[in-house]
């Protein structure tokens, strides 16, 4: 993970709050449909219970009617409205205005509330789960968000969230980075590096254990994200994210042709008959409050 020290945290929040501000109308059809795929493996390690003997999540019957679950960084509230499907109290919270005018419009009956992850305006113990999808990467300091889940979760109550492994084993990712380095330019981004960048289980179980969480565990997870080409790719990248939006922006307009071309030169294993179908690899990591 980068180095606390030398993070400028302002410039961080900053970045990150423009971004997917600007996101928020085009993230549904775009990024959400990778990261929706992994919100039943990360309601499901949400449980109450001890850790598996292998140290590989948490046994519990994950998110389930009658809990109070908070979802963090909630986005347009897929994660908090699939929580309520499955009987829970569920509570979504982004500093995103923007997200969250999309999650009140599209899931009505659900609460949400706009705050930061660092200082939730919860009452200590005041959840039985706590779950954020891909959102804790993007917090300026992630150990002091874990913090404040561990500080509102009811004892022997779960922590869960999802990060995306390392772009050598994300081939959209790494398509995409290789792309911009033969083609474009990968220093023309101007964003800041991030408070936390996590990219392997260690990382997460690492930063669980600073906030003092106990039973940690990480798991690995797989899907396939669909696109009809690497200009397809490339657009969801630059409609639904704010980091890769911010690379794939700052490129010459006349780059992104050459660019797309690259992806689909390199992307000929993916192929399919309806284009291209690219695996996906994340992580779901665990920890409970003692």
């Amino acid at each position: 993970m980068p180095d606390p020290g030398m993070a400028d945290f302002e410039a961080i929040r900053a970045f990150e709050h423009a971004g997917w501000e600007q996101a928020a109308d085009t993230y549904e059809a775009s990024f959400a449909t990778a990261t929706r795929q992994f919100i039943p493996a990360l309601l499901d390690a949400a449980g109450v219970g001890a850790a598996k003997a292998d140290g590989v999540g948490v046994d519990g019957a994950g998110v389930a009617a009658g809990m109070r679950v908070l979802d963090v960084a909630c986005g347009p509230g897929f994660v908090t409205a699939a929580a309520a499907t499955r009987g829970a109290t569920a509570v979504g919270l982004d500093f995103s205005a923007a997200m969250l005018r999309v999650a009140r419009a599209r899931h009505g009956g659900v609460v949400f509330d706009q705050g930061d992850a660092e200082a939730l305006p919860y009452a200590d113990r005041s959840f039985d789960a706590v779950v954020s999808n891909f959102g804790i990467h993007h917090v300026p300091r992630p150990v002091m968000a874990l913090r404040e889940a561990y500080r509102v979760l009811r004892p022997g109550s779960a922590l869960a969230f999802t990060i995306w492994a390392a772009p050598d084993e994300n081939a959209a990712w790494k398509l995409v980075f290789d792309a911009v380095r033969r083609e474009g330019e990968m220093a023309a981004s101007r964003a800041p590096a991030p408070g936390g960048g996590f990219r392997t289980p260690d990382d997460c179980r690492a930063a669980l254990g600073a906030a003092g969480f106990g039973h940690i565990g990480a798991q690995r997870l797989t899907g396939v994200w669909r696109h009809a080409d690497g200009l397809a790719l490339l657009m969801a990248l630059r409609s639904g994210t704010a980091r890769m939006a911010a690379l794939i922006n700052a490129q010459a307009p006349a780059a992104l042709p050459a660019i797309a071309a690259d992806i689909d030169a390199h992307a000929a294993s993916f192929r399919d008959g309806t284009g291209l179908a690219i695996p996906l690899t994340a992580f779901v990591a665990t920890g409970r409050r003692d």
